[in-house]
């Protein structure tokens, strides 16, 4: 495993270094082609190859602002993974993934042979999400598309703003640029789209069931919070267990359920009642019938973020103008700075509100 892991290092430091030049020749206006006619475009490729399942979520509002210039147009998704198909079931223009293994040293064919496609398959634009990623450059430069997009077009000519440079809102900025050769007026004219899992109504009527089953006082609404996260974004027990507590006493009115990560495991040592899945949109609808969620930053918080319920993320380590909760009453708190007390207060704001 570790020998892998290292390998892995090496493989990013090397593929990151041959395409740094990738997609240059086409970072000045007089280089680029422009799209003469939008109706034309019918077939698109759109590329992402991450199998997170935050930064896949990330990614829906692209796909919603693609969806909205072309809506005649056909996608074809190069992903890597399986959460794709899942978080993107409802995208009816989406019809075909060409999916990449996670763990491609293992799967080594299935992986050579999903690059293979895209040198055969054509498409009239291809597009690449994430202008730093490696394979998202190298899928670029290989796919057979008339119209090709990098992401890094206009990196030598114009500089967003903090509130631009969210990873759900860049995309779109440097897309929308692209097609309407930097008229800021119509760039800045719509709003970004919000997260969008497009959960369906059953979808939300099974989910509420399963509440109903769980909680304890079901004429009450529900808090839902979720303790779990990755590395160093993983707050300790003590702070959980403070929290969770503090919670109680302020909010004797809702239910408490926390919400289980597919490893199993709680913060609070499972004094809550809880709900586990593996089905990532029985979460989200889950998610859909709490008042609230509360989690640190995790996947499991952008896919609270997909949903239409208010979101508190707690953030220590990365930076919440990049990764922080997006969309309507979604909002980021720093506790770095803020206390759990203050915390608290806050949430009480929002559900009085």
């Amino acid at each position: 495993m570790k020998i892998i892991k290292e390998i892995n290092v090496f493989r990013r430091k090397v593929t990151k270094l041959l395409t740094n030049s990738i997609g240059n020749s086409h970072r000045n206006y007089s280089d680029i082609k422009f799209i003469d006619d939008l109706s034309k475009i019918k077939r698109i490729l759109i590329i992402r190859p991450n199998h997170r399942l935050g930064n896949t979520l990330l990614y829906t509002p692209m796909i919603q602002e693609v969806i909205e210039i072309f809506p005649n147009a056909k996608i074809d998704l190069f992903v890597k993974g399986e959460v794709a198909k899942v978080v993107f079931q409802n995208y009816e223009p989406i019809r075909n993934y060409i999916v990449l293994p996670k763990k491609h040293f293992k799967k080594l064919h299935q992986y050579l042979y999903r690059w293979f496609l895209l040198i055969f398959k054509r498409y009239d634009l291809t597009i690449n999400i994430e202008a730093k990623s490696s394979s998202g450059k190298i899928a670029t430069e290989l796919s057979n598309a008339k119209y090709k997009f990098y992401g890094t077009e206009f990196d030598n000519i114009i500089k967003f703003n903090a509130k631009q440079k969210h990873f759900a809102k860049l995309p779109v900025y440097r897309f929308r640029n692209y097609i309407y050769n930097s008229s800021l007026e119509k760039i800045n004219e719509e709003p970004i789209k919000e997260l969008n899992l497009r959960i369906s109504e059953s979808e939300i009527i099974n989910a509420n069931e399963k509440l109903n089953l769980i909680v304890p006082f079901k004429e009450k609404q529900t808090i839902s919070i979720f303790t779990y996260a990755t590395g160093d974004k993983c707050y300790s027990e003590n702070w959980w267990n403070e929290f969770y507590s503090k919670l109680l006493i302020k909010f004797p009115n809702y239910n408490i359920v926390e919400i289980l990560p597919v490893e199993n495991v709680s913060q609070i040592n499972f004094k809550a009642p809880t709900y586990y899945s593996k089905d990532i949109r029985e979460i989200a609808a889950f998610i859909s019938n709490t008042k609230y969620f509360i989690g640190a930053d995790s996947g499991m918080m952008h896919l609270a973020c997909a949903t239409k319920t208010p979101v508190i993320g707690l953030f220590a380590v990365t930076p919440i103008e990049k990764y922080g909760p997006f969309g309507k009453n979604k909002t980021g708190i720093n506790t770095n700075t803020n206390s759990i007390d203050q915390i608290i207060e806050q949430i009480d704001k929002t559900l009085t509100k």
